[in-house]
């Protein structure tokens, strides 16, 4: 067994690098946001937002992509419109792949922001209200700093879920070689090739590389931010 990546592989570990920081960067103020509404506010239906943002994760992953497609497809009600109206198109596309990884790695980091903020006082920020601080001021000077090392640990189970998302991507925007196939996709599609076990195990290898970088660089700038 010959370990090894063609550059097929090659493409594949760049494409699920690109999809991954894509799906973090974009989701996590939203998550953010999410997490700020479900830890500091009351209203009617809050039960019911926090469901929806957590189905995802008890939802079967080919579900989600499939009700993916049906909205974000060419036919769908909001693709079709995104299609007519600027052109663009998430079916089958690599911004799609993004798409479908940013939503089964949004529940993730919500969680870990909310745990963040709801350790944080809630008097610091009324002492801050007090002195006249608007709510945006607060966020930023008072919650953010301290809930930082929760955002990094959102941000880090997040593009850990993207880039090991399989089930809903292979759903929606299929395993096209160079344009679609991600690490998981490469790797499932290398197992029906009889022979190919070293390939396999190169990209196994490189996946938990990828991880385990992650999360040693989230460490690190955790660490990095309780010291200041």
């Amino acid at each position: 067994m010959t370990l090894g990546l063609d550059a097929a592989a090659w493409t594949a570990v760049l494409l699920s690098l690109r999809v991954a920081l894509v799906a973090t960067l974009c989701a996590l103020p939203l998550a953010i946001w999410v997490a700020h509404v479900l830890a500091r506010r009351e209203f009617w239906g809050k039960q019911v937002l926090n469901g929806l943002v957590h189905l995802p994760l008890v939802l079967p992953p080919v579900v989600t992509g499939y009700l993916l497609l049906v909205v974000f497809g060419g036919n769908g009600v909001i693709g079709g419109w995104l299609a007519q109206t600027f052109g663009i198109t998430l079916a089958f596309r690599w911004t799609g792949a993004a798409l479908a990884a940013a939503i089964m790695a949004f529940p993730l980091m919500v969680r870990a922001v909310r745990l963040g903020i709801e350790a944080v006082d809630p008097g610091l920020e009324e002492a801050a209200a007090t002195l006249g601080a608007s709510r945006m001021r607060i966020f930023a000077t008072v919650t953010l700093p301290l809930i930082a090392p929760g955002v990094l640990a959102g941000a880090v189970l997040g593009f850990a879920k993207a880039l090991g998302e399989f089930g809903a991507t292979i759903t929606f925007v299929a395993a096209i070689p160079g344009q679609t196939q991600t690490i998981p996709s490469a790797i499932y599609g290398l197992l029906q090739v009889p022979g190919q076990e070293g390939a396999v195990v190169a990209l196994v290898i490189v996946s938990i590389v990828l991880a385990m970088g992650a999360l040693i660089a989230s460490e690190w700038l955790a660490r990095r931010v309780r010291a200041r």
